[in-house]
């Protein structure tokens, strides 16, 4: 997947972030906006439209970190629609959640590795 931001990186609430990437020779593409950001505590974004996912439709996700000393608890959350034509909405309840459950371990992948863990 590629990442287009608009001049905001999507750093600020109402900043846009398009993905656009290809599975299987299928175009995949979808335009988000941030709907809330707290830095370092929560950053959440939802769809801009109907996304073109094949297997989930418009969906909210959201990352929320809180600080518990030397160590954070952080929670990352999918909320999702199914697609909204027939032929790609029974892909979606097949694999939506599947792809939502990658989606999530993602983001959790990426977290990690831009906080690495200290030294103990």
């Amino acid at each position: 997947m590629t990442i287009e931001t608009d001049v905001d990186g999507g750093r600020v609430v109402g900043s846009h972030i398009r993905l656009r990437g290809n599975l299987l020779g299928i175009l995949l593409r979808v335009e988000g906006k941030v709907v809330q950001r707290d830095p370092p505590k929560l950053k959440a974004w939802e769809t801009v439209g109907q996304p073109h996912l094949q297997v989930i439709g418009r969906y909210r996700m959201s990352v929320s970190i809180d600080g518990q000393g030397d160590l954070s608890h952080v929670k990352i959350a999918i909320d999702y629609a199914l697609p909204a034509t027939a032929p790609t909405r029974w892909l979606g309840m097949s694999f939506g959640s599947m792809y939502a459950r990658w989606c999530v371990r993602q983001m959790a992948r990426d977290l990690v590795h831009q906080f690495p863990t200290p030294n103990r």
